[in-house]
């Protein structure tokens, strides 16, 4: 998780003269920024979300203060509209909330632009010090539920469908120890089927091996000289698969599915079919740690395939402090794509998909290789936020104490290339926080992305989008044969100027959860088609839907074979 600062190598500084990219560093005096394309405006606390994220850090230095900031969207009454799920810290070295000011945060959306607290009576406040969050209906009852990952326990909160939640941990075997009953450190999870059953099964990350009692103390002696010390003083821990059994009970199989001796410090989780053979596969980026790619073989069954497939490294073949990551097709070429943050003084990764079951390094020709280098990125996540058909990229923003404060960055998609808008972006956008968590969703039903994003021992933040309005499309699957979240369909979107490929995947970022609705933005095309590929493996195909609308769609039943 420290950075450690490294040099510029060969290849970093050949691309860094050869690109504008460090232009955007030097301030322009006397200057009014331009106004950009994508706009973005901070609607809270005016709007109700009054949470603060708090890590209780009083100079000690535990390792733990400065991972946290998990935020997870949720559409917990099942309205259409997309409400938010806070995760808090909690006391040390106690681990316990014995306070409500490190409760966890549940604020249902008034539909009118504001939110209301409804924790106390949705009874989801947490129990520890927690990091993450899940979203999906695993019961495939219409309700979304929710699965919060931290230190030393785990919790599952299932949707009671009338407002209220049920903590059903213990019962469906998912507190997050490992077969040997010890209490791992989670900081991510991700919902997915990954043996195509119908039923939504849980990939967790946990970080490493750590307790209150047993952290060194790094820096110095005095108060004034500690550090928080690098994650190699640390023991990496194993990942935890665990297998929906379809009557609300949970098996871990990691081992039987091939993960048992995966080891690494697990950070970011997301999902795609990188490889297109229909079963969802698993990126998790590590901090100073070779990242994870986890080939889903099918039949139950899933490999490691991070240095074969040339993501395990960046491009300079080293380990880097990997926090956020995203998963889908930047570049519009029909196979998703992989986006990695790290610390200043590292890189931003992006690894184009192939399509040869590899990626190659495009963190120098997209532009992210030098623009990125100044900042310390944690969740991350594409989005078309202009809705011009090209994915733009949202980065979180903050360094690792609270002495590095920084401003959140979008970067733009110009035909495969980013450019840096964030000076345009807003007057209020500039501000400077320890940034971590951000979700996306569009808040308001407008057909414009927003992003909500918290930051250490300060306010939640909801970007609202204001950009210029170009038409859209957004779907919410439903699936019946497949998961109820239908997580892991992929919608194809063809229009007169491009074809668009998206997932249902709802992970993404830091340990946080987005809107599970599929988002399209179409600039001025007015109708297009949609074909729908459904985990069961059904096919569906949609002529002529118009643009601007959400557009709710049920799997359809298996067609009948022909009378011969």
């Amino acid at each position: 998780m420290r950075s450690r600062n490294p040099k510029l190598t060969r290849r970093e500084f050949g691309r860094l003269l050869g690109c504008a990219s460090l232009t955007p560093m030097i301030p322009r005096l006397f200057a009014s920024p331009p106004v950009g394309p994508i706009q973005f405006h901070n609607a809270a606390p005016a709007n109700g979300l009054d949470f603060v994220l708090r890590n209780d850090a009083r100079g000690r230095k535990y390792q733990v203060e400065t991972v946290l900031g998990g935020i997870g969207v949720i559409d917990f009454d099942a309205d259409g509209w997309p409400d938010l799920y806070c995760v808090n810290g909690a006391a040390l070295p106690s681990l316990q909330k014995n306070d409500p000011k490190f409760f966890n945060r549940l604020y249902r959306n008034n539909r009118d632009g504001t939110f209301t607290d409804v924790t106390q009576t949705a009874r989801v406040q947490g129990h520890g010090y927690e990091m993450g969050v899940a979203v999906g209906d695993y019961n495939n009852d219409g309700f979304e539920d929710l699965y919060v990952v931290g230190v030393h326990g785990n919790t599952l909160y299932r949707n009671n469908g009338d407002g209220t939640f049920t903590d059903v941990t213990q019962a469906a075997g998912v507190s997050g120890a490992n077969s040997s009953g010890h209490r791992l450190w989670s900081v991510a999870a991700a919902w997915l089927d990954y043996d195509k059953d119908g039923h939504l099964d849980l990939i967790v990350s946990n970080y490493c091996d750590w307790t209150p009692g047993e952290d060194p103390v790094c820096g110095g002696l005095n108060d004034a000289d500690r550090a928080y010390c690098h994650p190699d003083n640390y023991r990496a821990e194993r990942m935890l698969l665990y297998h929906n059994n379809g009557d609300g009970t949970f098996t871990e199989v990691s081992a039987a599915a091939g993960l048992g001796k995966l080891f690494g410090k697990g950070m970011g989780i997301s999902i795609a079919d990188y490889d297109c053979d229909g079963f969802p596969d698993i990126f998790i980026a590590n901090d100073n740690d070779r990242n994870l790619l986890i080939h889903n073989l099918g039949g139950g069954k899933l490999k490691e395939v991070g240095m074969e497939a040339a993501v395990a490294y960046n491009g300079d073949g080293r380990q880097i402090s990997g926090m956020g990551s995203d998963f889908r097709d930047f570049d519009g070429d029909g196979l998703p794509d992989i986006l990695m943050t790290g610390l200043r003084g590292e890189t931003f990764e992006l690894f184009r998909n192939n399509g040869k079951g590899g990626f190659d390094d495009a963190s120098a020709s997209s532009n992210l290789l030098g623009m990125s280098r100044p900042w310390s990125g944690w969740s991350c996540g594409f989005a078309d936020f202009d809705n011009d058909g090209r994915l733009d990229i949202f980065v979180a923003c903050g360094g690792l104490d609270t002495n590095e404060p920084q401003p959140n960055r979008v970067l733009r998609n110009v035909g495969g290339r980013f450019e840096d808008v964030s000076a345009g972006v807003g007057s209020d956008f500039a501000v400077s926080r320890v940034h971590r968590g951000a979700a996306f969703a569009d808040f308001d039903n407008d057909g414009r992305i927003d992003v909500a994003v918290s930051s250490i021992n300060g306010p939640v933040e909801l970007w609202m989008n204001r950009s210029p309005m170009q038409h859209w499309l957004q779907l919410k699957l439903k699936g019946t044969r497949s998961n109820g979240s239908a997580l892991g369909a992929k919608v194809i979107c063809r229009g007169g100027q491009r074809t668009q490929l998206s997932f249902v995947a709802n992970s993404m970022g830091y340990g946080c959860t987005s809107d599970s609705r599929v988002h399209f933005g179409l600039a001025d095309e007015r109708k297009v088609s949609l074909e729908i590929h459904w985990p069961s493996g059904t096919v569906q195909e949609l002529k002529d839907v118009v643009c601007d609308q959400l557009l709710s769609v049920q799997e359809p039943p298996p067609q009948k074979p022909a009378k011969q």
